[in-house]
């Protein structure tokens, strides 16, 4: 298992996270390079693949929920079993399209954090090209299959 794996619990095709660049009580760094062979590259304009803005957004709030998890900020046991599920997605951009092949640098400010929700911000670069930016809420739920 790698170290997302760890913080996060999305598994391949779904997960949009390679790393934690940095975690922070106000900002999360991360990055993904999204790779030729993505599951949604085949049916997304397959003579012209680009990454769908929904999955920016998704790629966004799984940095944020990894950095917080990295950070330990939802207390104990209970923060690292702790699911987050998105409630609203709000002021949503897209800038720039993202090619297969291309590396995402999610930006993501914490906004507001408790044990039952999490207000975050985010911005998902190429270089130093914004692609896409987006506000969301995510609900906390410490209810987990079988516990």
């Amino acid at each position: 298992m790698n170290k997302i794996e760890e913080l996060l619990p999305h598994r391949e095709p779904f997960l949009f996270v390679d790393e934690i660049i940095e975690a922070t009580r106000e900002r999360i760094l991360a990055r993904h390079v999204f790779t030729e062979g993505e599951f949604f590259f085949r049916g997304h304009f397959p003579q012209y693949p680009v990454v769908p803005g929904v999955i920016l957004i998704e790629t966004m709030a799984q940095s944020g929920g990894a950095g917080l998890r990295q950070l330990g900020v939802l207390g104990g046991e209970a923060g690292k079993e702790a699911l987050f599920f998105l409630a609203s997605v709000d002021k949503v951009k897209f800038r720039r399209q993202v090619r297969p092949g291309e590396e995402v640098r999610s930006e993501i400010q914490n906004l507001r954090i408790s044990s039952r929700m999490i207000k975050q911000a985010g911005r998902a670069y190429v270089g130093e090209e914004l692609a896409a930016e987006a506000e969301w809420l995510c609900l906390v739920s410490n209810d987990t299959p079988g516990g």
